[in-house]
């Protein structure tokens, strides 16, 4: 009897696993602005140097058509310092990235190349966010085709490795090298993007061992710019009787994919007036008791998901029409009986919103 009194929100618990949330390098900030930092890193033999283009990462060549298959393993491709060093050189167009060291192990730093802006024999793709969603997918870039004759090093990187997304390679892999795939990608994506200075359209320079950029322009002060994080709210709704509301984007290619309420967050406005907003305009429902489940980045392109489980107000469902266009109420044994029937399927296993419902339906999907 007193449990039938408990709300449904009484027992939530912050989310235990986040699977783009599992760095633990220290970033080392006080070293950025260090003279010769890159090129220091790059000369000691303990430094690991992993490569990202196009907001994928560099895997072993073989292990690509791994990402799609369930219980296996994968990991970072690496180059040796030295090598890296000469390679950088010789490519302007390369970004070096600090992503910083292991405490207790001695020496031990990771450096990321970025080479989405290095020629590879086709043009690079930069991704556009025109249209992007908060809970969006990101496509694979085209994989370009080598060059003739005798090709750098960076450029014969298109060949010599596979290229995978996050979505690919982070169920694979450990957590220390899904922390550092991810800030990679994260600074990769900004620094293809912005090119300029937002302000007064200067070129800019990398700066701060890739974690910021200057503005070339000596009359706008040589402006120090960092990268921009566009914080998004994704909430997993229950009702009195606690059941979820589930919905299906336009935007999604699978019609059985059915995943929780998400948005971006509006300038001048909270985390939690941000999930009501979106809830109301997607599916008609309003409101009462949010609670913070955690959060994750989500560089698809700049995105950092901030979770929450709220209480609705009322159960009668009006989608949008526009963004969402079908919403359900389901019980636990009525999501059981939708999955197996294949009528609805869960996010995949790097998106924030599969460790909502499972924290919701009470085991793994």
């Amino acid at each position: 009897r007193d449990m039938a009194l408990l709300s449904p929100l009484a027992l939530t618990q912050t989310l235990p696993f986040l699977p783009l949330a599992q760095g633990d390098i220290d970033y080392q900030t006080e070293r950025r602005d260090e003279p010769g930092l890159i090129p220091g890193l790059l000369n000691d033999p303990s430094t690991t140097v992993i490569l990202v283009r196009d907001g994928l990462v560099a895997v072993p060549r073989g292990q690509g058509v791994l990402a799609a298959r369930e219980s296996v393993s994968m990991r970072l491709a690496s180059l040796p310092g030295s090598y890296a060093a000469e390679a950088l050189a010789g490519a302007l167009e390369a970004v070096a990235m600090f992503l910083g060291g292991y405490p207790g192990r001695r020496n031990a730093h990771v450096v990321a190349i970025d080479l989405t802006r290095v020629p590879m024999g086709a043009p690079s793709v930069v991704p556009d966010a025109h249209g992007i969603g908060a809970d969006d997918a990101f496509g694979n870039a085209a994989q370009p085709n080598s060059a003739n004759g005798r090709v750098p090093l960076f450029a014969r990187t298109a060949e010599r490795f596979d290229w995978v997304d996050l979505r690919g390679f982070v169920p694979h892999a450990s957590a220390r090298e899904a922390g550092q795939a991810t800030t990679a990608v994260a600074l990769s994506l900004w620094h293809a993007t912005q090119r300029h200075c937002p302000t007064c359209g200067a070129p800019v320079q990398t700066a701060m061992a890739g974690w910021a950029q200057r503005c070339t322009n000596p009359q706008d002060g040589h402006r120090l710019l960092f990268p921009r994080v566009e914080p998004a709210v994704i909430v997993a709704v229950v009702d009195s009787q606690d059941r979820l509301l589930l919905q299906h984007n336009r935007a999604w290619n699978d019609p059985t994919l059915y995943s929780v309420s998400a948005g971006f967050v509006e300038a001048g406005e909270n985390l939690e007036h941000a999930c009501r907003r979106e809830t109301k305009e997607e599916v008609g429902i309003d409101l009462g008791e949010v609670r913070y489940l955690g959060s994750q980045p989500w560089p698809f392109p700049a995105s950092l998901m901030v979770a929450f489980k709220a209480y609705a107000l009322n159960t009668d469902i009006r989608t949008d029409g526009q963004e969402t266009v079908d919403a359900r109420w389901v019980s636990r044994d009525e999501y059981t009986a939708e999955l197996v029937r294949g009528t609805m399927s869960a996010p995949n296993r790097t998106a924030i919103a599969r460790y909502m419902i499972e924290e919701w339906y009470g085991r793994a999907l």
